[in-house]
C-alpha cells in the first residue's frame, strides 16, 4: 500500500514550489516508510512509501531511468514478477535490483502502452514519457488500487486519494450533482464520477495517455467470454480450480513480514486461511508466517457473530485465530472522516475492521488477505438450464431438475425451468415485452419510486437510470455470464472497494484479495453454472475443491453473517438528524415527509430491505458536503 500523487502541466508551466508536497502531505498516512518526490520543469510527482514485499525493501520512488526521460510512480505491486522478470532479461532489459517498480519501468520501456499485458497484479501508476511528453497511466484489472484524476484542459493532476486534488489551490471543489443523487437513491450507476465536479476515478481495466490534448482512456482488459475449458468431467473442472486457487494465494502472500488473514468463519475467507496454512507447511509459501484474525462478535449480537465458525476452522488446523471486538466508531469519527478526506465517509460495517487491522499491524503485519470475490464469482444462479437448452444437453437439463427437485420440490424446479431455462433464450424484444405485460398486470409503473427525494433530485436519478443500458442486451456465450458481467462492472461494489482501501491505509495496511485475482476472474466466465450453484448449496466448485482443507462445520455451512447492526446502533439515535437537520439544511436533496415516512420504514423493521442503508448514505452525503452546498 502506497499513494501516488502528480501534477503536469501541458502548457510549459513551472510546477509551483510545494505543490507536490501539498498532495502527498494531504494523504501521508499511505507513507511510513518516506515520501519523495521528483520535480523538474513542468512536471512534479510523489510517492508515499509503505513497502510490503521484500523486493520493496530495494525499491526508492519516483524511479527514472538511465537519463530520466522515463519517471514512474507506482502503488502496488507485480504478481507474476518471476515470469516479467525472465522474459526481460530475454529481451536485454538491464535490472538494476529486484524490485516491482524497476520491472515495470522496463516493461514500459521495451513494450510501451502494450506493456499491460505482460503486468499481473494490483497496481495505479503514473510514467511520464518526456520523449513523447506524454504521461501513461493505468489501474489494475479488478481495480484494487485507486487512481483519481482531474483535467482542466492544461494541466492533470492525479492522486491514490480524493483530498490529495482538492488539496490543490485551483480546484473548485463543485459538487456532483448527479454522482449525489446516485448515493441519496441508494441507485450506482457510474464507474468513473465522483462527489466532486471534475474529479474522475480511473475506471478498473482502463489505461490513460495524456498529452496536449488531453487524456485518452483505452479499456485494455476484460475477460473473455467466448474462452472454452478443455474439461468434460467435472473432476477435471474441480482439480483446475484448486490448482488456481492455491497459486493465487501463494502469489498474493508475498511479504517480508507475516501476513494477516481475515478468518470470518466463511467459504471464502476461511479457504485462504486453510490454503495458506497449506502452503506454508509444504514451504511454498512466500511470506515467514500467517497469522488468522476474526471480529468478536457475541452470541447476544444474533447473526453477526461468527465466533463459533471461526474457532472451528482454529481448532482444525490447531492454529490460534485472533478475536478481535469490532469497532464501534462514534458518529463524530464519520463526520470528521468525511471532512477531512472530502469524501463519503463509508458505511459501519467497513469500520468495524478497524481494531482488527491495527491488531495485525501491532502484530507485525503489513499485508491482510481478505476472502472478497467469491460471492461475486462463485455464487452462481439457475441459468444452468438456460444453459443446458440452449447447448441441447438433455442429460444436464435433467440432473439439474432432478437435484432441484429432491431439494425444493418439483413444482419450484418446473418454475425456474421455465423462468431461468426457457425464459432467457427468448428474443430480446419479447422477453421486454413480456416484463412490461407482467409490471402492467400487477399494477407496478416502470419507475421505481425514491419518495424521500426531492422532486430536483427525483428528475436527476430518473436520467441516469436513462443513461444505463440494461445488462440483458450485452451479448454473451451463455446466460450465467450476465450475472457475472454485472459483478464485475459493479458501480457500489467498485466505491466500497475504494472505501476499504482508504480505511485500510489509515491503519498502515495492505488489503489483498486471492478470490478476485483476474485468472479466477476469468476462469468463472469460463464455467458451467451448474457448477456455481447445484440443488441448494452455492459455491459448489469452491466446496468440492477444498474438502480435505476446511472442517465439516464450514463445508457445510449455508448461513451468511449479517453486520448491520453495527449501523443500526447509530440510525437508532439519529432520528432527529434525519428526520429534521437533514430536510431543514438539504431541502433541495430530500423531501421532508418522505424522510420520515423512509425512517418509518427502518423503524418497522430494522433488519429487512434497504431503508438503513439508504439513511445512512444520506447522512454520509450530508457530512461530506459541510460547507459546501
Amino acid at each position: 500500500m502506497s499513494g501516488i500523487a502528480g501534477i503536469i502541466h501541458f502548457d510549459g508551466k513551472p510546477v509551483e514550489p510545494g505543490l507536490v508536497e501539498k498532495m502527498t502531505t494531504a494523504m501521508a498516512h499511505r507513507g511510513p516508510d518516506g515520501i519523495h518526490h521528483w520535480v523538474k520543469g513542468s512536471i512534479g510527482l510523489g510517492q508515499c512509501m509503505l513497502r510490503t514485499t521484500p523486493e520493496s525493501l530495494e525499491e526508492t520512488q519516483p524511479l527514472t531511468n538511465e537519463d530520466a526521460s522515463l519517471v514512474l510512480v507506482m502503488d502496488g505491486r507485480v504478481d507474476n514478477w518471476e515470469e516479467l522478470r525472465g522474459e526481460l532479461l530475454v529481451r536485454g532489459a538491464v535490472l538494476r535490483d529486484r524490485s516491482d517498480a524497476e520491472l515495470v519501468l522496463r516493461a514500459y520501456q521495451i513494450w510501451g502502452r502494450e506493456c499491460l499485458p505482460h503486468i499481473d497484479g494490483d497496481f495505479a501508476l503514473a510514467i511520464w514519457d518526456a520523449r513523447r511528453q506524454e504521461a501513461f497511466c493505468a489501474r489494475d484489472r479488478m481495480g484494487n488500487k485507486p487512481f483519481y484524476y482531474h483535467w482542466d484542459g492544461k494541466t492533470l493532476a492525479f492522486a491514490s486519494e480524493l483530498q490529495a486534488i482538492l488539496a490543490l489551490p485551483w480546484m473548485k471543489q463543485e459538487p456532483n450533482e448527479g454522482m449525489l443523487a446516485e448515493m441519496l437513491a441508494a441507485e450506482w450507476y457510474s464507474r468513473d464520477e465522483t462527489l466532486w465536479n471534475g474529479i474522475l476515478r480511473l475506471i478498473a481495466a482502463h489505461q490513460m495517455v495524456a498529452g496536449n490534448q488531453g487524456p485518452r482512456l483505452e479499456q485494455y482488459w476484460e475477460p473473455n467470454l467466448w474462452a472454452m475449458l478443455p474439461f468434460r468431467k467435472d473432476e477435471e473442472y474441480i482439480e483446475h480450480y484448486r490448482e488456481l486457487l492455491f497459486e493465487c494465494v501463494r502469489r498474493s502472500s508475498r511479504s517480508h513480514r507475516p501476513v494477516a488473514i481475515e478468518v470470518s468463519g466463511g467459504l471464502d475467507s476461511s479457504a485462504v486461511f486453510c490454503v495458506a496454512e497449506h502452503l506454508r507447511r509444504s514451504n511454498r509459501l512466500l511470506t515467514h508466517g500467517i497469522n488468522g484474525y476474526t471480529l468478536g462478535f457475541t452470541e447476544e449480537e444474533g447473526d453477526a457473530s461468527e465466533l463459533p465458525y471461526a474457532r472451528a476452522v482454529g481448532g482444525y488446523l490447531g492454529l490460534r485465530i485472533h478475536e478481535t471486538p469490532p469497532s464501534r466508531m462514534p458518529l463524530s469519527w464519520f463526520a470528521e472522516r468525511a471532512r477531512s478526506g472530502r469524501q463519503f465517509p463509508g458505511f459501519p460495517n467497513l469500520s468495524m475492521q478497524a481494531g482488527l487491522w491495527q491488531q495485525t499491524v501491532a502484530h507485525g503485519s503489513r499485508v491482510t488477505l481478505g476472502g472478497h470475490g467469491g460471492d461475486q464469482w462463485l455464487e452462481g444462479s439457475r441459468a444452468y438450464y438456460a444453459e443446458a437448452l440452449a447447448q441441447v444437453h438433455l442429460c444436464t437439463l435433467y440432473d439439474c431438475l432432478k437435484t432441484d427437485a429432491t431439494a425444493f420440490g418439483a413444482r419450484q424446479a418446473v418454475s425456474w425451468l421455465i423462468r431461468q431455462g426457457f425464459f432467457p433464450l427468448l428474443p430480446i424484444a419479447l422477453q421486454e415485452g413480456l416484463r412490461r405485460l407482467v409490471r402492467r398486470m400487477r399494477g407496478s409503473g416502470t419507475s421505481k419510486a425514491c419518495y424521500w427525494l426531492s422532486p430536483r433530485m427525483g428528475e436527476v436519478i430518473r436520467m441516469r437510470r436513462e443513461l444505463i443500458p440494461p445488462s440483458h442486451h450485452r451479448r454473451v456465450r451463455s446466460v450465467g455470464q450476465r450475472a457475472l458481467l454485472e459483478a464485475l462492472y459493479d458501480a457500489y461494489d467498485a466505491q466500497a472497494m475504494e472505501d476499504l482501501d482508504c480505511m485500510s491505509a489509515h491503519c498502515g495496511i495492505e488489503m489483498r484479495y486471492p478470490l478476485d485475482d483476474p485468472k479466477l476472474v476469468q476462469y468463472a466466465f469460463s464455467l458451467p453454472e451448474r457448477l456455481r450453484l447445484r440443488g441448494d448449496r452455492t459455491k459448489y466448485i469452491h466446496i468440492q475443491a477444498l474438502k480435505n482443507l476446511l472442517p465439516k462445520r464450514i463445508l457445510e455451512r449455508k448461513s451468511k453473517a449479517e453486520f448491520s447492526i453495527v449501523l443500526r446502533e447509530h440510525l437508532d439515535r439519529m432520528q432527529a438528524i434525519l428526520t429534521e437537520t437533514i430536510p431543514d439544511e438539504r431541502s433541495t436533496w430530500v423531501d421532508r415527509d418522505g424522510m420520515a415516512r423512509l425512517f418509518r420504514a427502518y423503524r418497522d423493521n430494522p433488519q429487512a430491505g434497504m431503508p438503513k442503508w439508504i439513511l445512512w448514505g444520506i447522512y454520509g452525503c450530508h457530512v461530506t458536503y459541510i460547507g459546501d452546498c
